[in-house]
């Protein structure tokens, strides 16, 4: 059964908006990755096929976010894997200032996938709706 409480619906839709923003990121990186690398004010490479690696991997990422963004009951680890993995892109790429950004862009969706999980797992658990609001 899907987990039906606030928070629940809410850790779906900000996963589903994850996987979204990932892909779309990634397609944009596929399709002109030296492009997408100067907007971003990075350090060019020799050669396009490592950023297209990357977008690849980012997209094959996203794929395995999908369990989690329908049923997070189903799929607890799965679920706990997208906010881990949310946290350690953070943590990778805060300590390189040029990169930094993408360090932001992980932690914008790990700490409130972090909150809405453990907020959907604790109302799961008592059988009543923990609201978001009660942050």
């Amino acid at each position: 059964m899907v987990n039906q409480t606030p928070a629940g619906r809410w850790f779906r839709r900000v996963t589903a908006v994850a996987i979204a923003s990932n892909v779309v990121a990634a397609l944009m990186l596929l399709a002109a990755p030296s492009t997408m690398l100067a907007m971003a004010g990075l350090p060019t490479a020799k050669t396009d096929l490592w950023p297209r690696l990357a977008a690849w991997q980012i997209v094959i990422l996203s794929l395995f976010y999908l369990p989690a963004a329908v049923d997070i009951d189903r799929y607890r680890a799965v679920a706990w894997l997208v906010v881990a993995s949310h946290l350690a892109g953070g943590l990778f790429f805060m300590f390189e200032p040029a990169y930094r950004l993408f360090g932001y862009y992980d932690f914008a969706f790990a700490m409130p996938l972090a909150v809405l999980l453990l907020l959907a797992v604790r109302g799961e658990r008592s059988g009543a709706s923990v609201s978001v609001a009660t942050l």
